[in-house]
């Protein structure tokens, strides 16, 4: 890692949802402090700050990530996509869509972080049993939906993508 320092700040760059990005950020500062703060991506959301609950998950060069326990400076040369990356302005994603349609959310706290998961394992796995999503999200925690209706928002994705929806 070879950032250099801007009055006691890192510089740092990195690919954030497809887009080439420049920012200055403390040493110190969490990958999710700096999605928020500097850069204004606000869809994760710090839930417990020590990467027990999954609500500020991304992907970080295709890896999922709790980016409150990674640091600002390690997204140098990385590619990070939040949950703003799913969809386009022209509209939501079909998981998003999905998510939307089966109400899979509530207070919405988790959600973010249970989307960006789901994708990354729609885009691993096109054909997941309910077991298998279950796996996978099991580093994500909501306390108001209950989740089934998270695992059939993702089941029905998988089915749409796959053409049988």
């Amino acid at each position: 890692m070879s950032q250099s320092l801007i009055s006691g700040r890192a510089a740092v760059s990195a690919t954030v949802n497809g887009e080439e990005t420049s920012f200055l950020c403390e040493p110190r500062e969490s990958l999710l402090e700096v999605l928020r703060d500097r850069l204004g991506l606000t869809g994760a959301k710090e839930g417990c700050n020590n990467g027990n609950c999954g609500a500020c998950t991304v992907m970080m060069d295709g890896r999922l990530v709790n980016s409150c326990c990674v640091l600002g400076v390690e997204a140098e040369g990385s590619s990070v996509t939040t949950v703003e990356g799913l969809g386009s302005p022209a509209g939501l994603s079909p998981l998003q869509q999905a998510f939307l349609q089966g109400a899979a959310l509530q207070c919405g706290i988790c959600t973010p972080g249970f989307l960006v998961a789901a994708q990354a394992l729609l885009e691993k796995n096109p054909n997941p049993t309910e077991h298998e999503i279950r796996f996978w999200l099991a580093g994500n925690l909501c306390r108001c939906t209950g989740y089934d209706k998270i695992v059939r928002s993702v089941q029905a994705t998988a089915a749409q993508l796959r053409g049988e929806a």
